[in-house]
C-alpha cells in the first residue's frame, strides 16, 4: 500500500508541476507577444511605399495610432466584426493580446464623427493598458499630442488632442455606440468639452471586471 500511495503521490506532484510549468510559459507567452514591437518597421511615414508594400501586417491595416510620450504606437486593425482581432495579431497570427483595433461600425478612413479603438489591458502598460495613466489628470495635461496615420501607406495624417479621461460601463450607449455621436458630444459638454471637431475614443477593460472601461477621448485635428 505504501508503494502505491508513494506513486500516486509522485503521480500528483508531477502533474501540479506541469501544471505550474504551464501557467508561468503562457504568462510569458503572452507577455511576449503584448512587447512584440517588430511590426513597428512597417510604420508609414510617407517615404516607405516599397516597405509598406511588402509588409507582412494584415490587409486589415486601417491606420496607425501614436501618443507622443507613451508606449502607444501600433498599427490599428478593422476586422468584419469586433470580434476577429481580440485574439490575432498584427500579422494575422493568433495571440491573446490580440490588437488595437477599430470599431467594425466605424469607416476605415476615419471620416466618422465618432471613431472608437479598442485594445486589451496588458500588463507594464503594453498594448493599451497605457491608457490608465490618462486617469490622473496632470498625466494627461502633459500627454496631450499624439498622430493619427490612415491607410496602410499613412497618405493622409491627422494630430490628436487628447482631452478627457474616465472610468465607465461597457454598457453606456453614448460612449460604445458609434452611430450615438450627439449623444456623446452632448454628454461631454457637459464636462466642459464643447468643439466641432472628429472625435476618437480609446478604450480598454479597467480591471477584472468585465463590464468596466477605461476611455481616453481625442479630437482629430487637421493638419
Amino acid at each position: 500500500m505504501n508503494i502505491v500511495y508513494e506513486k500516486l503521490m509522485l503521480a500528483l506532484f508531477v502533474m501540479a508541476l506541469l501544471i505550474v510549468m504551464y501557467a508561468a510559459y503562457d504568462t510569458w507567452y503572452v507577455f511576449e507577444h503584448a512587447d512584440d514591437r517588430s511590426f513597428l518597421k512597417y510604420k508609414p511615414d510617407g517615404t516607405n511605399a516599397a516597405v509598406i508594400e511588402d509588409s507582412p501586417i494584415s490587409s486589415d491595416m486601417v491606420g496607425w495610432i501614436t501618443v507622443d510620450g507613451t508606449p502607444i504606437d501600433y498599427p490599428v486593425m478593422q476586422g468584419e466584426d469586433n470580434n476577429k482581432y481580440l485574439n490575432l495579431d498584427p500579422f494575422g497570427e493568433y495571440s491573446l493580446s490580440g490588437s488595437i483595433y477599430l470599431d467594425s461600425r466605424n469607416s476605415g478612413d476615419f471620416t466618422d464623427p465618432y471613431s472608437l479603438i479598442y485594445g486589451h489591458h496588458m500588463e507594464y502598460r503594453k498594448m493599451f493598458g497605457a491608457l490608465d495613466d490618462f486617469l490622473d489628470k496632470d498625466y494627461l495635461a502633459s500627454h496631450r499630442k499624439g498622430q493619427l496615420l490612415v491607410g496602410r501607406d499613412g497618405s493622409v495624417s491627422y494630430e490628436l488632442e487628447l482631452f478627457f479621461a474616465m472610468i465607465t460601463d461597457a454598457k453606456t450607449k453614448e460612449v460604445f455606440d458609434p452611430d450615438k455621436s450627439d449623444d456623446l458630444r452632448q454628454f461631454l459638454k457637459e464636462q466642459g468639452f464643447d468643439r466641432d471637431e472628429r472625435i476618437i475614443c480609446l478604450s480598454t477593460c479597467a480591471d477584472g471586471d468585465s463590464t468596466t472601461r477605461t476611455a481616453v477621448f481625442a479630437y482629430i485635428l487637421e493638419k
